[in-house]
């Protein structure tokens, strides 16, 4: 009974140990969520109104441009996925990596080449266990991203769609990410980023809002051009605050139920240690008393 007694102590020791990194990974993830949801704040607006001026050039003008104009016949496709460089996060990556494989067999069912694009290391480490080409990838930031940061994935994206297709560009460019919800749901999203569809685009406005109208110095290709890159940050930018937020949210909760998962084992473990340790003091007694009632008998014996 004694070694027993000792297991379930280890036992307890050790998840005891656990629970508290895990209590304080859940409590950092909470503080850190509410810095991330500040920043989603701050920079949907600006997005918002980058895709109202795209709309207004695009409605404004005939212009044919990669930005809001879309191939007769689209042969190649770009699909970025966002994902986290961090585990412990319950099924956040995952998630994201199955709505872009979606996305991916949808896109080669039309007859597209699928070229992918990777945030995050566990997508990278996805797509290389498997074997799976990487136009480019980036690591060391989805946690906390800047514009910055915005800016380096946007850049090849951006030389992707204006290229031309022979020569190793795209007809579409696409974004996986996971959208922040609240603090229970983080949802999986599959965006077209370019062509932008003028549909969607005209969701942005309140209902019943017209557009302002606008006269274009020099020429609204030029505008578009200026607004190609603007427009692809601020997206990528916006996608990155929403994944991040997403990972927190999704650790958080992770975290939590590891932590709550922890208090249950540890008083399962205590009650099995007691019930053990009743029985070795059970046991402990009943040598005892029946060494006593042995002597007893074997004086009554001499007698």
């Amino acid at each position: 009974m004694g070694a027993q007694l000792r297991v379930y102590k280890r036992r307890i020791k050790s998840v005891t140990a656990t629970k508290k990194i895990t209590k304080a990974m859940e409590m950092i993830a909470a503080s850190r969520i509410v810095k991330a949801q500040r920043k989603v704040a701050a920079s949907t607006p600006y997005a918002t109104e980058l895709t109202r001026a795209v709309t207004a050039v695009a409605t404004g003008s005939n212009t044919t441009h990669p930005l809001t104009t879309e191939t007769d016949s689209p042969t190649r496709a770009a699909v970025l996925l966002l994902t986290s460089d961090r585990g412990l996060a319950g099924g956040y990556s995952s998630n994201a990596i199955k709505a872009a494989d979606q996305l991916t067999e949808r896109l080669r069912g039309e007859g597209k080449e699928v070229d992918s694009y990777i945030v995050g290391r566990k997508g990278v480490a996805y797509y290389g266990f498997r074997e799976r080409k990487v136009a480019e990838s980036w690591t060391g930031f989805t946690d906390s991203p800047s514009y910055a940061d915005a800016k380096k994935v946007a850049a090849p994206l951006i030389e992707a769609i204006t290229a031309d297709t022979a020569a190793g560009g795209v007809d579409e460019l696409h974004i996986v990410f996971t959208e922040f919800v609240s603090m229970m749901t983080q949802t999986p999203v599959q965006n077209r980023m370019l062509p932008l569809s003028l549909d969607q685009a005209e969701e942005a406005p309140a209902k019943g809002e017209i557009l302002p109208l606008f006269e274009f110095e020099p020429s609204a290709e030029d505008v578009l051009d200026a607004l190609l890159p603007r427009y692809v940050e601020s997206r990528v930018y916006n996608a990155l605050l929403q994944a991040a937020a997403s990972e927190h949210a999704a650790r958080r909760r992770a975290m939590k139920s590891a932590t709550d998962n922890a208090g249950d084992l540890i008083n399962s473990l205590s009650r099995l240690a007691n019930a053990a340790r009743q029985a070795e003091i059970t046991q402990e007694i009943s040598e005892i008393v029946g060494g006593s009632a042995a002597l007893a008998d074997a004086a009554g014996s001499d007698k």
